[in-house]
């Protein structure tokens, strides 16, 4: 690029040159302006070249990251899992206790697995926009209730304080069962990191004249600022999963940004630290006409 650069510099003087100095030699003006032409477009087209060539560059190391984060993350359960096979097959485990409980980590193994296939397969599909949602009126009041509702499985009756206020006759344009689980990875991530001794859980809903708020609040120990974006992207993981040790494949927030965008929103995050974290999720709101 560079090789082309420098000439390309050079004719441009030239033609600068020549048109300054044509004074009434129209055939000198002529020329110059030719070469500013031609020096215009080398110049247009090593600008386009750079571009592509870095975004190219860009896109494929991104596409390497992913690799090699998927790859982990699938090695890890796959890895235990044949460890375990291998016990049981070379009639390692001698009681029948510790072969169930060989057989409990497998299963338990391979419903991360399943799990995360099936979380890559519904982000994949969200973000290339091969998800065709059936849209339609949703009432904010039945996703919150069908959030709450897996979200109660999920804990298998775990103590917590669950407090819920939202206002009535709040409605948005979208899929239920999509926004439901958008809040309902909100809720199991606010169940997650919220004080071990402590839980408190809080959801609520608000409007204004043009958008519809979900809040979605907890206890835990807060997002540092500068993880408050990374949190949202693929196989990212803040450091209080890290060193918590909390189970999760880091698509649960990728996910939720994604069916929220999908319906024309936002979700955004405010934390203090030790007081715990907020998330939000902003909707266009719907009206019937």
């Amino acid at each position: 690029m560079l090789a082309s650069l420098v000439p390309t510099v050079l004719m441009t003087a030239i033609g600068i040159i020549l048109v300054a100095s044509g004074e009434s030699r129209s055939l000198t003006i002529v020329t110059g302006i030719l070469v500013l032409a031609f020096c215009g477009t080398a110049l247009t087209g090593y600008m386009y070249g750079t571009y592509f060539v870095t975004r190219g560059a860009n896109l494929a190391a991104v596409q390497n990251e992913f690799l090699s984060s998927v790859s982990h993350e699938l090695r890890t359960p796959l890895t235990s899992i044949l460890m375990f096979i291998d016990t049981l097959r070379e009639d390692r485990v001698a009681s029948p206790e510790e072969r169930q409980r060989c057989l409990a980590i497998v299963h338990q193994e391979l419903k991360r697995l399943d799990g995360l296939v099936g979380n890559l397969i519904e982000l994949s599909k969200i973000e290339s926009r091969r998800a065709a949602f059936e849209r339609g009126p949703v009432e904010v009041n039945d996703v919150i209730a069908d959030a709450l509702a897996a979200f109660d499985a999920m804990r298998l009756g775990g103590d917590a304080e669950v407090r819920s206020e939202v206002e009535p006759g709040l409605v948005v344009y979208g899929n239920r069962p999509a926004l439901a689980q958008a809040v309902g990875n909100l809720l199991s991530n606010a169940w997650k990191y919220s004080r071990p001794a402590d839980k408190k859980i809080g959801i609520r809903a608000s409007a204004d004249q043009t958008t519809v708020s979900i809040f979605v609040t907890d206890n835990g120990v807060g997002v540092p600022r500068s993880e408050r974006e990374a949190i949202f992207e693929k196989f990212e993981r803040g450091s209080a999963a890290v060193v918590g040790g909390s189970p999760g494949s880091g698509l649960g927030l990728a996910i939720v940004r994604a069916v929220v965008e999908a319906h024309r929103g936002k979700v955004e995050v405010r934390s203090q630290a030790e007081r715990g974290s907020t998330f939000r999720i902003v909707l266009p709101r719907h009206r019937a006409a």
